[in-house]
């Protein structure tokens, strides 16, 4: 039986307060769990001591049992110094989309023209000047 170690949603709409649980990986994410191992309240201040509570001896049992953490959970394991998560990289991430790279093209397009027809304007008014005197 593969084991998550995650959370399962609870508290009311649009005031989440979610249960640390270890779950079989087949059960639905409120559904049924094996041990509830502590809570997270999202909705105090990220300093909150209550912000996070974890019973560190029952979450060292189920990791050594072979429950896989997700990814939140494995936060909190590691801010705790239970288990160690390394910093996921995406350096993908902060590149423009396609349509966003499309855009900037056309306003470098129309500055270029703007910049081109302006010297075009001096260009003229100075010739336009040197034939009035």
């Amino acid at each position: 039986m593969a084991l998550k170690i995650r959370l399962a949603r609870a508290g009311s709409k649009k005031r989440p307060y979610y249960h640390i649980v270890t779950a079989d990986v087949r059960a639905p994410r409120d559904g049924r769990f094996i041990e509830r191992i502590g809570s997270y309240n999202p909705m105090l201040p990220k300093d909150s001591e209550d912000r996070v509570k974890l019973d560190e001896e029952r979450a060292r049992h189920w990791l050594s049992v072979g429950a896989k953490p997700t990814d939140r959970v494995a936060r909190f394991l590691d801010a705790a110094g239970i288990l160690k998560r390394e910093a996921q990289n995406n350096p993908n991430k902060a590149k423009p989309g396609k349509k966003a790279l499309e855009r900037a093209e056309e306003k470098a397009q129309a500055e270029a023209d703007a910049k081109a027809a302006a010297e075009a304007d001096e260009g003229s008014a100075g010739s336009e000047e040197a034939a009035a005197e």
